[in-house]
């Protein structure tokens, strides 16, 4: 059998280099399962390795998709026959943006059945490194103060609404107004637009001139290497993303400060997180999201993944449409 597949084999802009291919699908082995894909997000993680931020992590021809939502189809041989038609996220195994992914089926997380398939494909990347950052990495609680650049992504999104859930208050960072009012409604205490205001000023003044706690760089760039300036002595800043695509000088503007950086990958946790913190991480948010205090960004298109390229023009088009861009299977 083949099945459809998205593929780049140099680096550039996904609209370029991405191709649709077939694949040949190979059964499952020993304690593996093939997935069916039924919904995809387009993510920034997404996009960012295609145009070559990360090189050395990134072997090619490669695979985009990190996430997704889909039904087992088939099984290899010590798998449940009750996994078969489950709804899951594949995840550890193979990339997403294909028909068919396969993974072993201790990494398929089984996606409830009052949770709807555009909210289950987005519940991986975004809602797990905030909920992973704000709990397992920075421990915060009531009284701490997170700061957040690119506060209206859909992963700033999910701070603001965490920072309710536990209790910490949130500073969201935007370059315009449009967000301001959302973020406030799920959770941000302040939205600061720096395009309009001083921010360490800000910060400071909002904190009565102790700086933040911690802060979460998803821009990278002077972008976040302005967030060391707002940050309390031995505050932490964690580095998630690249969207400017420039990494930050961090070893400079840390100097002569007590900041420290971290870099959060979530490649990283899921190879290193024993089984049964992995299932734990996901019990909770999954229960965040059923009981409706975790809600996952609005859809504002789907495209077949064979019109991929348009999917991603639309996507990057933030002034056409609002909410997640998804790709579906045919």
């Amino acid at each position: 059998m083949k099945a459809k597949v998205i593929r780049y084999y140099r680096f550039g802009e996904p609209t370029e280099v991405l191709h649709l291919e077939e694949k040949e699908v190979l059964s499952p082995g020993p304690g593996e399962l093939t997935v069916r894909m039924s919904l995809r997000p387009i993510n920034p993680s997404d996009l960012i390795p295609i145009r070559g931020a990360y090189p050395h992590r990134t072997s090619l021809p490669a695979i985009p998709g990190f996430e997704g939502v889909g039904v087992v189809e088939s099984i290899g041989s010590g798998v449940s026959h009750h996994m078969l038609g489950r709804r899951v996220l594949p995840l550890k195994g193979e990339n997403t943006w294909q028909e068919m992914v396969k993974t072993e089926a201790r990494y398929a997380v089984i996606v409830p059945d009052d949770i709807s398939d555009s909210s289950a494909c987005q519940i991986y990347i975004n809602p797990i490194t905030a909920w992973l950052i704000c709990t397992s990495i920075l421990h915060l609680t009531y009284g701490n103060t997170l700061i957040v650049n690119a506060g209206g992504s859909a992963i700033g999104r999910i701070f603001a609404q965490l920072s309710r859930i536990i209790g910490f208050r949130m500073i969201a960072l935007t370059r315009n107004d449009r967000h301001t009012s959302d973020l406030h409604r799920l959770g941000a205490d302040l939205i600061v637009n720096t395009t309009k205001e001083l921010l360490q000023e800000r910060i400071m003044e909002f904190t009565e001139g102790r700086g933040a706690d911690a802060a979460v760089d998803c821009i990278g760039g002077t972008d976040g290497e302005q967030l060391v300036s707002c940050l309390r002595p031995h505050g932490t800043v964690i580095s998630v993303g690249l969207l400017s695509g420039v990494t930050p000088l961090w070893h400079e503007v840390t100097r002569e400060t007590q900041v420290q950086v971290k870099l959060f990958w979530l490649k990283h946790w899921v190879e290193r997180c024993s089984q049964e913190e992995w299932e734990q991480v996901f019990r909770d948010v999954l229960q965040l999201v059923k009981a409706g205090r975790l809600i996952m960004a609005d859809i504002g298109a789907k495209f077949d993944l064979t019109n991929v390229q348009q999917a991603i023009v639309t996507y990057e088009s933030e002034s056409d449409i609002k909410g997640k861009v998804l790709l579906k299977s045919f």
